[in-house]
């Protein structure tokens, strides 16, 4: 949880004044990327890529013939998805498309060589780790997991379909945990009296000199648990659905006939502001998720898909978010530029928004309080 950025806190802000320009020394958006880009890194292959500690996401990737190079993870990751989102819809020219954008549009052909520098950061992440286990580190990570079972037996997956797994985790299990993260603080922000309530239910259950929110001590706050459920409703990360193909006969959906062979998808951003579902649907109100209402809402929450195609990390998302928000929450205070300040958004691969420039001070603590109250009364006796 230590990391550069919040070295650079600053003195408290006036009620009632805005920040100035340069006392916006955080920028909160990046800082939740690098976070969870390195903690999928330790989830999933027990590496520390330090990027908290660098403030930064330099990283290495290997080319197939072995050589090495600096890039940035972020850059590579944003790239591609960039290029994808606009050319992957055309299933059946797909493939085509990409050797043309290629050719024909300098834009992309930077786009490619991104990308191809981000399947180098994969697989050095893969072969660096894979020179571990076969030195015989014992690791619970995910790429154990992968290569044997409980018992030790192997598994026996083709290294290809263990190098894309890798890829899918680094992918989907960072950026859509960043944006989750972020979106939480802005919503926070953006209604004081939510912060406020959240803020009294962490100070109930930490210590002062909790640093890092214990998760045996937050994980069962109720108000805590259905932040992250109200803004992964507003703002979903992944705004639409996995795609799926009828069958040849084609198939009823909801008393709609839909022929054979269609991609057919539902929109999380849709179903979570439809007004027959969730009334007063623009409002950020994490209380709908408590009690008789929050249950009978659950099914209803579809930011992580379900069923047979449900994000099988969203555990892990919010045990990210859990500890990251309620640590942050308990033990600083924020403010957005402006009131009614709003990211840029784009719609990639996820619903992606721009920087997110923060001030950020230290809270006063119970006990600081205390000790200023002393001083203010010694100085007026």
């Amino acid at each position: 949880m230590y990391c550069k950025g919040f070295y650079r806190a600053s003195s408290p802000l006036p009620r009632g004044q805005l920040p100035e320009k340069e006392e916006l020394t955080i920028g909160y958006r990046n800082w939740t990327n690098l976070f969870t880009i390195s903690a999928i890194a330790n989830i999933g292959f027990s590496e520390d890529l330090k990027f908290l500690d660098q403030g930064n996401d330099t990283v290495v990737s290997e080319s197939m013939d072995g050589s090495l190079k600096k890039v940035y993870f972020r850059e590579c990751l944003f790239a591609t998805a960039w290029a994808q989102s606009n050319l992957i819809w055309s299933y059946d020219w797909y493939k085509t498309f990409v050797r043309i954008s290629n050719i024909v549009f300098s834009t992309y052909r930077r786009c490619w060589r991104l990308n191809k520098d981000r399947d180098g950061i994969v697989y050095n992440r893969a072969t660096t780790r894979l020179q571990r286990y076969r030195a015989g580190e014992k690791l619970g990570d995910f790429f154990t997991a992968m290569m044997q079972d409980k018992s030790g037996a192997p598994h026996d997956l083709e290294w290809g379909e263990i190098v894309a797994e890798i890829s899918i985790m680094m992918n989907a299990g960072s950026d859509t945990t960043g944006l989750a993260i972020n979106n939480a603080l802005f919503q926070l922000l953006k209604i004081p009296h939510c912060l406020e309530k959240l803020r009294s239910e962490l100070d109930a259950a930490l210590d002062e000199d909790d640093i890092v929110a214990p998760y045996d001590k937050v994980k069962h706050l109720p108000y805590l648990r259905a932040r992250p459920d109200e803004s992964l409703r507003i703002l979903p990360p992944v705004s639409f659905g996995l795609a799926c193909r009828t069958r040849p006969e084609g198939t009823n959906i909801l008393g709609d006939f839909i022929v054979g062979d269609t991609s057919v998808s539902m929109s999380a951003y849709v179903v979570h502001h439809d007004e027959s579902i969730f009334t007063d649907h623009e409002a950020y109100r994490p209380e709908r998720w408590l009690g008789d209402e929050g249950k009978a809402l659950q099914p209803l929450f579809v930011a992580f898909s379900t069923g047979a195609r449900g994000c099988i990390g969203w555990d892990s998302s919010y045990l990210e978010q859990t500890m990251l928000i309620a640590s942050l929450v308990h033990r600083y205070e924020f403010a957005l530029p402006f009131p009614g300040w709003e990211p840029e958004r784009r719609e990639n691969m996820t619903l992606s928004p721009g920087p997110m420039p923060l001030k950020i001070w230290r809270r006063t603590t119970t006990s600081e309080s205390r000790a200023l109250d002393t001083v203010q009364e010694e100085a007026f006796a």
